[in-house]
């Protein structure tokens, strides 16, 4: 009898020991525990020509957005499925190794294309919901994040113990397509199933940020502490939501405490990831005025050493926002100058590439991540006008290079600040109307509603929004 999964999926070339190594990846995974690299490893020693061993070691590789994880991993994979014979394998294991091959590819949109395909069929294939979500995320496909993980649920029993971390990938789903009480009801309903499960508090944490209840974030986050602020892969992104709720209620101390113990400390190993979030924080901080040089060149200095090459432009941008904020502006010219030389030399065209029938990020690069890069160095040069010229066209359709909107939102920011420093009043009103709309509980909003009040004569009015900001009734 062939080796089987929980959910009776065959596992070819796949021992029993290999099968339980799979098995409990796949929880440290769904998790986000760091024990996924050495439950993977297990599996692939046991059974070194696994398929789902190797794809899941091929997802590991390139789901962290490190270029060089995704490097290491290209070649040994290449020769895997060269030797292997198709026929020997299920239909679901050859849709997960050409899913595993795209995306060590590029093909970001392609894997997650094959993934949603092989949900349809095997819906309650975990791995394939994981990945696929993860893969949604880095392409800023929200629909997709939402309706991957929709689509599956009602093939699964609520009892199953995978059944609560799909409901927490949901919540994600949900918020990012703008279901704000639908999404924080599904993250509380996978906490209550798993207090541990760090994407749900990452969704849930997500709802309140969009709905702007700073204050409600925060008391979220310190009641669950204990369940999410340590030992796991998210530490670091939670972490920087509760830094955001903090500086939103105006604790700018608070702010730089948990930037220096927790989101970017001195002995932080520099992940893409993590110095991301460092980007991000310190970004916004800038943003509202304050200035912190030498966190700047401390951030700038680990993406320098990290040499990446064109990989994910989501990426890119922080690494720009990093040089701009420490005064590096040669470095960001550097980078993108390096980006430009290698769209010039794709002989494919922006979109495509020899590697793929679609390299995700050349498109990725090309439509937004330097256009971004170039705004960002223009803002830190005090040329307010070309910022607003450069992400002006953008602005509704950052989320085609990735993230979330909360990390898009400081792109949008920029886009406010700028249009404010270059007397672009209408400009200004239009993008403060829309945030307050939406936001209309943000001190940021009404502060940034003040100065341009202000900037207008319009002095009452600019009074009445400072009250606003500091949460007096209109």
């Amino acid at each position: 009898m062939p080796t089987t999964d929980r959910h009776l999926h065959p596992l070819t070339h796949t021992t029993p020991e290999a099968a339980r190594h799979y098995e409990h990846a796949l929880d440290a995974l769904l998790f986000f525990r760091p024990e996924v690299v050495e439950h993977s490893a297990d599996l692939l020693r046991a059974s070194p020509d696994s398929p789902m061993g190797q794809a899941l070691n091929a997802y590991l590789a390139v789901l962290a957005t490190e270029e060089k994880d995704t490097a290491a991993a290209r070649a040994p994979y290449t020769r895997f499925r060269t030797a292997l014979d198709p026929s020997a394998v299920t239909p679901r294991e050859r849709m997960h190794l050409a899913a595993a091959g795209a995306c060590l590819d590029g093909d970001l949109h392609g894997a997650a294309r094959i993934l949603d395909e092989l949900a349809v069929g095997w819906p309650r294939d975990a791995l394939a919901l994981l990945a696929g979500h993860q893969l949604d995320f880095l392409t800023g496909d929200a629909g997709r994040l939402r309706d991957r993980i929709g689509g599956a649920l009602s093939a699964w029993d609520p009892e199953d113990p995978h059944y609560g971390p799909l409901r927490g990938m949901y919540s994600f789903g949900l918020e990012e397509s703008g279901h704000y009480e639908q999404a924080e009801e599904a993250g509380l309903d996978a906490l209550a199933r798993n207090p541990r499960d760090v994407w749900g508090v990452h969704g849930v944490s997500h709802t309140f940020e969009m709905r702007g209840r700073y204050e409600d974030g925060m008391r979220f986050l310190d009641a669950r502490t204990a369940d999410w602020a340590t030992g796991n892969f998210l530490t670091v992104h939670n972490w920087w939501h509760y830094a955001l709720f903090a500086l939103e209620a105006g604790d700018v101390p608070r702010v730089l405490d948990i930037y220096d113990s927790a989101v970017h400390p001195p002995d932080a190993p520099a992940l893409a990831m993590q110095l991301l979030d460092a980007s991000a924080l310190l970004w916004r901080l800038l943003l509202a005025g304050h200035d912190v040089p030498d966190r700047w060149e401390r951030l700038a200095q680990d993406w320098a050493e990290r040499a990446d090459g064109p990989f994910y432009a989501f990426n890119d941008v922080h690494a720009v926002m990093a040089y701009v904020g420490a005064g590096r502006i040669k470095d960001a010219e550097a980078l993108v100058a390096d980006r430009q030389r290698w769209l010039d030399r794709s002989p494919a065209g922006p979109g495509l590439s020899p590697a793929g029938p679609g390299l995700s990020n050349l498109a990725m690069t090309t439509d937004i991540g330097l256009p971004v890069c170039e705004a960002l160095i223009a803002y830190g040069t005090g040329r307010d006008l070309r910022t607003v010229d450069l992400l002006l066209p953008l602005r509704h359709r950052l989320a085609s290079f990735g993230g979330s909107h909360a990390q898009r939102d400081a792109v949008q920011k920029t886009l406010l600040e700028a249009a404010l420093r270059a007397g672009r009043h209408d400009l200004a009103r239009t993008l403060l109307s829309e945030r307050i709309a939406l936001r209309p509980s943000s001190p940021y909003n009404w502060l940034a509603q003040a100065r341009l009040a202000d900037s207008l004569g319009h002095h009452a009015e600019a009074a009445t929004a400072r009250r606003r900001a500091h949460g007096d009734a209109p």
